[in-house]
């Protein structure tokens, strides 16, 4: 939508005065007018603090009434980020199963004509066989006990199976999906950090589990009497990378595969598998290594990011996400077999921005948008998509530096020079 700023009505002129005398608060506008309106008002206000004039960012077509109840605060306009597509891209998973155009948001010239290309080898290929091993979204209250003695009886009276009942009927209460599914005991000293695990279905999560978590740490204290600190302790462990979450898993835990035929890696990788076995092996495997770094890939947060930008994923999750391990092996028949396996994949296809309109857009692309008629199959089958997609970076990328073609492809799409 094209806003006309300047266009104020009496009212509206004397809010955005007391706005800019410091007599309404930034977070009250909304106090005083409609959203829309409030938007305006903060976006006119930032304009008079900065001595600017906005050209863009109050041009757009989110409905800010939803935007601002659930997805932002101090509300000014939105940023916009290209958004290409990828593909057809075949999938042979267990809830993805079919030919999919992937749409990516990114600036990063070069990426979407990158995985572009992988599409096409998978495609080409028989498609990517992708499967689920884990699904659980985690949240780690600590406690502080008294002593080493009372820490102890914590420990085993968390691990009492009718304990374990008790918390999840309480959690369960908190939500018309989310269940229950383990709560892991770990301790430092008299610290005692309770990883509790849920099945969230079609929700990424992260509220469901907070709010359920938090209900359980009130019959903790009730029943045990020990003491929390806080309801997250880092051990869940959110938007950070951590062993827990690769050995554990977080979110969705989902290994892709192809075995690529040689002639497809000459004619369109334009390199041998030979080629590409090295390069992942010195690079992915050796050169992670040697750098102490916890994911072993390429670039796969790289398609995860455009992949969250566009279908309105949580996209401090990359972060998760970037932990993937890209593996290369040569068969005796001259193929590669590739594989990516992703330890911890937070996805989502309801909540969060996924209701916001060119998010939703995106997710109909994949056709996920909402819940599945069986709770859980949409978030799955986006995973199953999302994994095959850092496939087919991770193949294209591995391809192009076997080749030698990386400068010269980043040149041409990054920087426009031919």
């Amino acid at each position: 939508m094209l806003q006309k700023d300047y266009e104020l009505n009496e009212e509206e002129k004397l809010i955005l005065q007391k706005v800019l005398d410091g007599d309404i608060a930034f977070r009250k506008i909304e106090e005083f007018a409609d959203p829309l309106t409030a938007v305006k008002l903060r976006r006119l206000a930032i304009q008079e603090f900065a001595k600017l004039d906005f050209e863009h960012i109050q041009n757009f077509s989110l409905d800010v009434e939803t935007a601002t109840k659930k997805n932002i605060e101090n509300m000014i306009g939105a940023v916009q980020i290209p958004l290409g597509v990828a593909g057809l891209l075949k999938v042979n998973g267990e809830y993805a199963n079919a030919e999919y155009y992937l749409p990516l948001a990114t600036t990063e010239g070069a990426l979407v004509a990158s995985v572009n290309r992988g599409c096409s080898v998978i495609t080409k290929s028989g498609g990517a066989n992708v499967r689920i091993f884990e699904d659980e979204m985690t949240r780690a209250p600590v406690f502080k006990l008294e002593n080493l003695d009372r820490t102890k009886k914590f420990y085993e009276w968390v691990k009492n199976p009718e304990v374990f009942e008790q918390m999840k009927i309480v959690a369960e209460k908190t939500t018309r999906f989310g269940k229950l599914l383990s709560v892991k005991p770990f301790v430092t000293g008299t610290y005692v950090y309770l990883r509790f695990s849920y099945d969230t279905k079609d929700a990424m999560g992260m509220n469901m589990v907070t709010i359920a978590t938090d209900a359980v740490i009130h019959l903790i204290e009730d029943e045990f009497g020990a003491h929390p600190v806080t309801l997250s302790g880092n051990m869940c462990t959110d938007k950070k990378p951590a062993s827990i979450s690769t050995i554990l898993g977080r979110g969705k835990t989902v290994v892709a595969e192809i075995t690529i035929p040689k002639e497809v890696v000459k004619e369109t990788l334009k390199c041998t598998p030979e080629s590409m076995f090295e390069v992942n092996y010195s690079k992915n495997l050796l050169g992670s290594a040697r750098a102490g770094a916890l994911g072993f890939n390429a670039h796969a947060a790289n398609i995860i990011a455009a992949i969250y930008l566009a279908c309105g994923q949580d996209i401090a999750h990359v972060v998760e996400g970037s932990t993937a391990i890209t593996s290369m092996e040569l068969t005796k028949y001259e193929e590669i077999h590739c594989s990516v396996t992703l330890p911890a994949l937070p996805v989502g296809t309801v909540g969060g921005g996924t209701g916001l309109g060119t998010q939703r857009d995106c997710l109909n692309i994949l056709g996920v948008a909402g819940a599945g008629d069986v709770p859980g199959t949409n978030s799955r089958k986006f995973a199953e998509i999302v994994a095959s997609a850092v496939l087919a970076g991770e193949i294209s990328l591995i391809g192009a530096q076997a080749a030698g073609h990386l400068a010269r492809a980043h040149a041409q799409l990054g920087r426009g020079k031919f």
